[in-house]
């Protein structure tokens, strides 16, 4: 049996892929260290890791999914390295991910500390899928679970969230 050739893709199509996804990149990466600084040192660390791996990209199809799961784990570590799990900081009240602004900052504060409060596959999940409008397909790829597994990992976290988020509004 021989074996086919991989195309491998070089660095100047890397380049033109990061570009094209920036900002859905940046975004991921904002969602779970919650600042700026933090997230642009994220995706440069994670466009690091990428140019090292590149070799494993083995169609520019798969690029987004490929980075984006880069990003996530590039996150998580810098998350335990730095020991930040903190709620979300004043700058996430001016916007949104994806532009969307808030009429009432504290609902953006009870968002993020709902979404803070669970875990990262859960927490992940709800990026993927409200933030970035990934597929439920997506999703499972990118997190190397059954699609079955990711929507009802979903539903629960969004239960999860709405119960806290509710019990934080009666509290106050």
């Amino acid at each position: 049996m021989r074996k086919v050739a991989q195309k491998h893709i070089d660095p100047d199509t890397f380049a033109a892929l990061l570009q094209r996804s920036k900002e859905k990149l940046y975004r991921v990466a904002y969602c779970y260290v919650k600042n700026e600084q933090d997230a642009l040192d994220v995706i440069g660390d994670a466009t690091y890791k990428g140019l090292q791996r590149l070799d494993s990209l083995r169609e520019s199809a798969y690029f987004d999914t490929w980075m984006t799961r880069i990003v996530i784990n590039t996150a998580i570590d810098h998350m335990r390295k730095h020991a930040r799990y903190s709620v979300c900081e004043d700058e996430v009240l001016e916007t949104l991910p994806a532009g969307q602004t808030v009429s009432e900052p504290e609902a953006t504060l009870d968002l993020y500390a709902a979404l803070d409060a669970l875990s990262e596959k859960d927490r992940t999940c709800i990026i993927l899928k409200y933030f970035e409008g990934y597929t439920f397909a997506e999703i499972a790829e990118l997190t190397r679970e059954a699609e079955a597994t990711v929507k009802s990992r979903l539903y629960r976290s969004l239960t999860k969230m709405r119960k806290r988020m509710e019990k934080e509004g009666d509290s106050l």
